[in-house]
């Protein structure tokens, strides 16, 4: 793009932060990517809500209110938001407790489970609010792009940054996205 930086946010909800970690693994190319984009939200300026970006990764499923608020919130101010990685596209393995009831989840973890000292539920009003099962963040917002993996390789996220930067829709080969 020309002498204007595109602003990308990237978040993780419910996950266990691989998609950032892969995203990171773009290695020496981050250079040539920080001459392209200015990041907003994101673990590389601790920069705490997203503003007006035109690009927003987002990462892990959707498992309590914070999670819905944030998502809510890159949705509003992300012309593109894209789901990174399984999680968000699924619920990956979050997700493996919706065959559970909430309610027993709490139990095993919080009263029967094994070395539960003093036990009780967490109660506390600043604990964001568990959804009762995980969701994939196409069910709470409009996405535009799924990348997909678990993590997305560090090529598929320069592969997709570059076309986006480059004004091209992007496309992601086969030998990017196999799992085989």
């Amino acid at each position: 793009m020309a002498n204007k930086k595109v602003r990308v946010a990237t978040t993780s909800l419910a996950g266990c932060f691989g998609c950032h970690m892969s995203f990171l693994d773009i290695d020496e190319r981050m250079l040539q990517l920080a001459e392209a984009v200015e990041f907003d939200r994101s673990p590389i300026t601790d920069i705490e809500h997203c503003t007006h970006c035109d690009i927003g990764l987002i990462e892990g499923g959707v498992c309590n209110s914070e999670n819905v608020h944030v998502l809510r919130e890159f949705r509003k101010n992300c012309k593109i938001l894209v789901a990174v990685g399984a999680c968000a596209i699924n619920g990956g393995l979050p997700a493996l407790r919706n065959f559970i009831p909430l309610e027993e989840c709490l139990k095993e973890a919080y009263l029967d489970g094994i070395g539960v000292e003093n036990p009780q539920i967490p109660s506390d009003p600043e604990l964001p609010l568990l959804l009762d099962k995980v969701r994939p963040v196409h069910e709470v917002v409009k996405i535009d792009y799924f990348l997909p993996g678990c993590p997305p390789s560090a090529d598929v996220f320069w592969k997709f940054l570059t076309d986006l930067l480059e004004g091209r829709e992007p496309s992601l080969s086969y030998e990017l996205v196999h799992y085989d």
